[in-house]
């Protein structure tokens, strides 16, 4: 079945930096456009990055320059990059991907941002 693993969350003060992870597994990953959504608490969930199969990418205009995606198709995992993270970047982070009509979630990975 699908799986989406999420890591690397944790807490950090602003300024600093997270990579969080998310292997996939039980699904043939390269072809497939991958996401990063967001929910901070009372909040709805926001998407947050985006990349295609080809690795191009997108982001929400709040994060873009201190956020990078990337993908390791060998692996079979994505990657968000984290800089200068700022205490509105606090909330749960979650994989993402569509196949065949469906959306398939991780379990969330927290980030805090906080000194």
């Amino acid at each position: 079945q699908v799986q989406l693993v999420e890591s690397g969350g944790g807490l950090v003060q602003p300024g600093g930096s997270l990579r969080l992870s998310c292997a996939a597994s039980g699904f043939i990953f390269s072809p497939y456009a991958m996401a990063w959504y967001r929910q901070a608490p009372g909040k709805q969930r926001e998407l947050v990055a985006a990349i295609t199969s080809g690795g191009s990418t997108n982001y929400v205009d709040s994060v873009k320059g201190r956020f990078t995606f990337s993908r390791d198709n060998a692996k079979n995992t994505v990657y968000l990059q984290m800089n200068s993270l700022k205490p509105e970047d606090t909330a749960v982070y979650y994989c993402n991907v569509r196949l065949d009509g469906y959306t398939y979630w991780g379990q969330g990975t927290q980030v805090t941002v906080s000194s």
